[in-house]
């Protein structure tokens, strides 16, 4: 089968795991990892596995006709700079930044409508989990408010993420509204410092106009299946709790331990809806015969 050329730019954490995620599709080559440290652990492990390496950040990524899709994971500042030359390249760009230059983008929700533009936006690790539940809510009853907590096991964030914390909670709370649906929404993060680590657990609470419980309770389950599709750990803790107009939903996330620990769901569904990305937008380059590697 033919498979489509991709890159990441950014061999820390999030760029190592998905490399490993990558290597298992059947439409996306990996052909470069780049960074900026050569001695990185990223870019040593994906020299041992093959795979073209070089510390000479995006440059070398935008000279190769063969790459298509460049997964960013790198910094939001970082994107910023990254995003209009990777524009001007021809490369479509998959952000695993909260920098927001592109539509934000939640695989289960909306990745079909976004196939044909330069920039997709995975929002934030949060915005992974919670915005399908409050889109799942939202599509039995309407959503007025929806507030989400993510707590995460302090282990699990590392200094991308900790120096994102600002834009973390504004640009989940900008994807609760415009993915989700809700017509307002707040976000909160919570680093969680317990030994042994804890897993990925997100509260969501929604409310809701003239609730209808039986198809929320099944529209939310719906959905669950449907992030399982890509993210295999992400599961409910109970069935969602209708008060009234109130409604809870809590899920977790156990990681696939491709490279982190299993604790670090959080990072874990972000490289998977990642991925999940640009298996579509391979397939969409593929159905055009737009690209081969």
């Amino acid at each position: 089968m033919d498979r489509v050329g991709v890159a990441i730019v950014g061999p820390g954490n999030i760029g190592t795991d998905l490399m490993y995620k990558i290597l298992r599709s059947k439409r996306m080559e990996l052909r470069m990892m780049s960074g900026i440290i050569p001695t990185s652990e990223g870019l040593r492990r994906a020299g041992q596995l093959g795979i073209k390496t070089t510390s000479d950040g995006i440059g070398p990524i935008l000279e190769d006709p063969e790459i298509a899709i460049v997964f960013d994971a790198t910094s939001a500042k970082v994107h910023l700079a990254h995003a209009p030359l990777l524009e001007r390249a021809g490369k479509l760009a998959v952000d695993l930044t909260p920098a927001s230059v592109g539509p934000y983008v939640v695989p289960a929700v909306n990745a079909e409508a976004h196939l044909n533009t330069h920039n997709m936006n995975m929002v934030t690790c949060g915005g992974q989990a919670t915005v399908p539940i409050v889109a799942a809510i939202n599509r039995a009853s309407r959503v007025k408010y929806a507030e989400i907590v993510a707590t995460i096991a302090s282990k699990s964030a590392g200094p991308g993420t900790r120096q994102n914390i600002d834009e973390f909670t504004e640009t989940t709370a900008r994807a609760l509204c415009a993915v989700g649906g809700a017509e307002k929404g707040k976000a909160i993060i919570i680093l969680n410092p317990a030994e042994p680590p804890i897993i990925m657990r997100d509260t969501v609470y929604a409310i809701v106009d003239e609730p209808d419980g039986e198809r929320i309770v099944a529209s939310v389950r719906e959905m669950v299946k449907t992030v399982q599709s890509y993210v295999p750990g992400y599961r409910l803790k109970f069935d969602p709790l209708v008060e009234e107009d109130r409604v809870t939903v809590m899920v977790e996330v156990v990681g696939a331990g491709d490279y982190l620990p299993k604790y670090s769901g959080n990072l874990d569904i972000m490289t998977a809806a990642a991925c999940a990305v640009g298996e579509r937008l391979a397939a969409n380059l593929l159905k055009k015969g737009d690209c081969k590697a």
